[in-house]
C-alpha cells in the first residue's frame, strides 16, 4: 500500500488531469509533443549528463543494459515477424517493450525499497537509459512512421537538438565546468518541467485513446513482456556477471518498470502508432503495481 501511495498514486493522478483537461478542452497534442522534444527534453538530458556522476560502475552497468536492450529489440522483432506487424505496428510494439520509465518512476522505487544505498546504481542506470532513448527511440519511432527508410530515420535521430545537450553536459561534469547559478537556475526551471508536461501529454494522448478501435488482446501481450519478460531477461543476463547482488536487484527493478512516457512524445511527433504506444503505456502503469509489488517480495 504504500509503494502505491508513494509512488503509483502521484503518477497517476498526474495522467489523470492530463485525461480529464483534454476531455474538457480538446487541445491540439503535436505542438505540446513538439514543445516537450525540442526544449523541455533537451535541458533536462544536459542536467542529467552535468550532475550524475561518471565512473567505472557506469560503464560496466552500460555493457549489460546495452545487453538487455539488444534481446529485447531481437524478441520484439521475432514477435512482429510471427504475427505479422506492420512496420508502423511493430516499431510501436517495440517502443512499448523495450525503453522502461526509470526516471521518474523507478528511481523513487528503488530509494523506496533500498534507501540511499540504491541510488548509485539507480541514477546511471535513469542516464543510461536516456542515452538509448534519444537515439535507439527516436531512431525507431522515426523509422516506424512510414515517412521514409534508414536514411530518413538516421536524419531524425540527428535534427534532435537533446542529443546534441548530451556532450556538452558530459564535458562539464568530466572537466568539472561549474556552470554559473544564474544559468543553472535557468536549466532547472525548464528541465524540471519535462516530465510533469511528458506524463499530461499522455493523459491527453489516452483520452484520444478512447472510442477508438484497440486491439486490447496485443496491448495486454506487450504489456506482458514489458512487465514479465523484459525483467527474467535481465535476471538471467545479470547472472552471467559478477556484480553485486544489490546491482542485480536495480538493474532487474529498472527493467522492470512500465513502458516510459517519453516513448509516446516520439510516437505522437512521428506519427508511429501513438494510440497503441500510449495505451500500452497506460496499461503497463497501472499493472505495474502488482507484477512490482511480486517482484520486490522475490528480492528483497
Amino acid at each position: 500500500m504504500l509503494i502505491f501511495l508513494n509512488v503509483m498514486l502521484p503518477v497517476l493522478l498526474i495522467f489523470a488531469s492530463g485525461f480529464i483537461l483534454q476531455a474538457f478542452m480538446h487541445l491540439e497534442i503535436k505542438p505540446i509533443s513538439t514543445l516537450a522534444m525540442y526544449l523541455l527534453l533537451p535541458f533536462l538530458v544536459f542536467k542529467i549528463f552535468y550532475q550524475q556522476e561518471l565512473n567505472a560502475n557506469f560503464g560496466y552497468i552500460f555493457l549489460i543494459l546495452l545487453l538487455i536492450l539488444g534481446v529485447l529489440i531481437v524478441l520484439g522483432l521475432l514477435v512482429a515477424k510471427v504475427f505479422k506487424f506492420s512496420s508502423q505496428r511493430r516499431n510501436a510494439f517495440l517502443l512499448a517493450t523495450i525503453f522502461s520509465n526509470s526516471g521518474n518512476f523507478g528511481i523513487p522505487l528503488a530509494m523506496f525499497a533500498y534507501g540511499n544505498r540504491a541510488m548509485q546504481y539507480a541514477m546511471p542506470i535513469m542516464v543510461i537509459h536516456t542515452l538509448f532513448m534519444s537515439f535507439v527511440g527516436i531512431y525507431i519511432a522515426a523509422s516506424g512512421s512510414g515517412k521514409g527508410g534508414i536514411k530518413d530515420a538516421l536524419a531524425s535521430v540527428l535534427r534532435q537538438p537533446m542529443n546534441y545537450a548530451i556532450i556538452p553536459g558530459i564535458l562539464c561534469n568530466q572537466l568539472t565546468w561549474e556552470i554559473p547559478s544564474n544559468l543553472m537556475k535557468w536549466v532547472n526551471m525548464i528541465s524540471k518541467t519535462a516530465i510533469p508536461i511528458i506524463m499530461l501529454t499522455l493523459g491527453m494522448q489516452l483520452y484520444e485513446v478512447i472510442g477508438k478501435k484497440i486491439n486490447w488482446s496485443e496491448i495486454a501481450f506487450a504489456s506482458v513482456v514489458k512487465l514479465l519478460v523484459a525483467p527474467l531477461i535481465a535476471w538471467v543476463l545479470c547472472g552471467l556477471f559478477p556484480i553485486s547482488p544489490l546491482l542485480k536487484s536495480i538493474v532487474i527493478i529498472m527493467t522492470a518498470m512500465p513502458s516510459a512516457a517519453n516513448t509516446t512524445i516520439y510516437a505522437i511527433q512521428y506519427g508511429s502508432d501513438p494510440q497503441y504506444v500510449s495505451a500500452c503505456t497506460f496499461a503497463t502503469t497501472i499493472l505495474s503495481f502488482l507484477s512490482l509489488t511480486l517482484l520486490l517480495n522475490i528480492l528483497i
